[in-house]
């Protein structure tokens, strides 16, 4: 048995910033009410709507490829708008945690909705950046780890 302790799959520990992500750069958190989520509490649970977050809202995930011409084309059109809108809510991380000198000196920019969930992809699966030029590249996080299939079913419901 490994002695590593994320197992034998990445022998490190505290060279990577996803390691304890969140708390790496937050250290509170709210607990958020009822069916509320997100960070502020202000959006709805998955499978809920409303002013009051009470009304059940189902949602299909659906095939592309099952589409009428019209569905692809609004589809599309969104994606391309989701280029064009900045985030209201979210910045994204241009530095790992040691670079920004254990969080003193932050490193952010503004990004759009859809670069968003683009570097959110990327952050968990990206390479481990061990210092230096040094890469540590056998381990994906997203996709080699128990949580693939949560992980991916919570991104996807998040958009």
């Amino acid at each position: 048995l490994s002695q590593a302790p994320l197992g034998p799959q990445f022998p490190f520990s505290g060279v990577d910033d996803r390691e304890d992500w969140p708390s790496v750069f937050y250290n509170r958190t709210c607990r958020c009410e009822g069916n509320f989520m997100g960070f502020n509490c202000g959006e709805c649970k998955f499978g809920f709507s409303g002013i009051n977050c009470t009304e059940r809202q189902v949602k299909t995930r659906r095939n592309i490829f099952q589409l009428t011409a019209s569905e692809k084309n609004k589809f599309l059109a969104y994606l391309n708008l989701a280029k064009n809108i900045p985030s209201q809510d979210y910045v994204i991380a241009t530095g790992t945690y040691t670079q920004m000198n254990n969080g003193s000196n932050p490193m952010f920019r503004d990004i759009n909705v859809y670069d968003l969930f683009v570097w959110m992809h990327y952050y968990a699966s990206r390479d481990t950046l061990l210092g230096g030029s040094n890469v540590w590249r056998d381990i994906d996080f997203a996709h080699e780890a128990p949580g693939f299939l949560p992980w991916h079913r919570v991104f996807l419901l998040m958009w």
